[in-house]
């Protein structure tokens, strides 16, 4: 069973310039505040103290980040590169990570045709971040200039801009209630070929003065008995983080943060640049630990690094990846990666940038034996928590009904009626 669960703590908050950094960067330093705890699924514990949630992969050699080293631009893919790389993706869906970094790293040299979206989604198992990358890499072939980076002073404002009202933003952030959709899947071994294994309904409630709390709302659509509650009990991996709070650490002093303006791209209509980050060993608080039965006599301490796409008129992040690196070898925790999308949502007639979409993924390999699980949760319903409300008094009739998903068509509202068949002509 693996789960994640908030380590929280009091932050405060500034940043500075440090000599000696790429020209353009500037250090932060995020106190990290997630605690994960995964573990193989019927023996073992696992504790990681990460940030705060979003998508988590270990530095392996299918990390969705190039090494330092790598981050060098090469000639435009090929039709004939890309397609070749493509087709290998079915036999060996490790290459996934690397194409995408391809792609995001030296663009294409071709238009992408309808076609060849239909060839990318078949090869892919229609990975939606492939396609996402390749659209943008086919935006900035078509126009080049809209594509590239602003002047450095300019993405240092910018960022100096978003840290101010990230920062600003949580202080006024409201106490809330909202229903994680959550889809969780298992992969034997390394191959990332994802199956089905539950689907799970939970509550999470925040308040400025508590943090999160959780309540288990449905399991395969079927309420949870006594016994069953989210968390360690349930089995499985289970995930909790300190939504709000990530991005507000991430530009904290504590961990010496160093952000690069790297790239631009049009995420959900919004011009966005991203900017590359990353946080060393030496001076993170992120500590991986692994024992059986919730026991961590094992621990390590991991460095980690990422992206955060930064909406260039309204100073606010969109999305955060972000993943452990300098993991100690032979440490049976050998992946965590986590993601998250933000979008605008209305709480008390007031705007908030809030979670809309969550990935994890952890892998870990012990007695032989490497597993991967990948939490896929979608936020919906967010509403004011009100004071004299507990989360135990929670259930599903306190969130409004789900809407269809943009790619869903809308579900009717009656049963459709069928036109009576018109009368026979009689024969002549």
């Amino acid at each position: 069973m693996k789960s994640l669960s908030p380590l929280r703590g009091s932050q405060s908050y500034s940043s500075k310039s440090f000599p000696g950094l790429t020209p353009g960067a500037i250090t932060f330093r995020p106190l990290r505040g997630l605690v994960v705890l995964p573990c193989l699924r019927s023996l073992f514990g696992i504790l990681i103290l990460l940030g705060s949630l979003s998508a988590v992969i270990a530095q392996t050699t299918s990390t969705p980040f190039p090494q330092a080293t790598e981050l060098q631009q090469g000639p435009p893919l090929t039709n004939q590169e890309f397609v070749q790389l493509l087709f290998q993706l079915p036999k060996h869906p490790e290459g996934r990570d690397k194409l995408i970094d391809d792609v995001r790293k030296r663009g294409i040299a071709f238009p992408l045709t309808d076609g060849l979206r239909s060839l990318v989604a078949t090869k892919s198992g229609n990975d939606s971040l492939l396609r996402h990358t390749l659209e943008e890499a086919d935006r900035r072939r078509t126009n080049p200039v809209v594509a590239s980076l602003p002047p450095t002073s300019e993405g240092l404002d910018l960022l100096e801009q978003t840290r101010k009202a990230t920062l600003g933003a949580a202080e006024k952030m409201p106490d809330y209630l909202v229903k994680e959709q959550i889809v969780r899947y298992v992969a034997e071994g390394n191959t990332r070929n994802w199956r089905p294994d539950d689907h799970l309904t939970v509550a999470v409630s925040y308040r400025q003065s508590a943090g999160e709390d959780y309540k288990l709302l449905s399991i395969n659509g079927v309420p949870p008995n006594e016994n069953q509650s989210y968390g360690m009990k349930l089995g499985g991996t289970t995930s909790a983080g300190e939504y709000v709070s990530i991005l507000r650490d991430l530009f904290g002093p504590e961990s010496r943060a160093e952000f690069n303006m790297v790239d631009t791209d049009t995420l959900r209509g919004r011009r966005t640049i991203i900017y590359e980050y990353e946080v060393k060993k030496e001076f993170s608080h992120s500590t991986l630990g692994w024992g059986e039965r919730g026991s961590t006599p094992l621990r390590t301490i991991a460095g980690y690094r990422g992206r955060i796409w930064v909406d260039r008129e309204q100073n606010r992040v969109l999305r955060l990846e972000e993943i452990s690196t300098e993991i100690e070898p032979g440490f049976p925790i050998t992946a965590a990666s986590q993601v998250i999308d933000y979008e605008w949502v209305t709480i008390n007639q007031q705007q908030h940038l809030l979670p809309s979409h969550a990935v994890v993924e952890l892998t870990d390999r012990v007695r032989a034996q490497t597993e991967q699980t990948r939490n896929d949760i979608l936020f919906r319903g967010y509403r004011k928590f009100g004071t004299e409300v507990k989360i135990t008094e929670v259930d599903e009739k306190d969130f409004p009904p789900d809407k269809p998903e943009p790619n869903e068509p809308p579900k009717p509202e009656t049963a459709p009626t069928l036109k009576p068949p018109p009368p026979k002509k009689p024969n002549p």
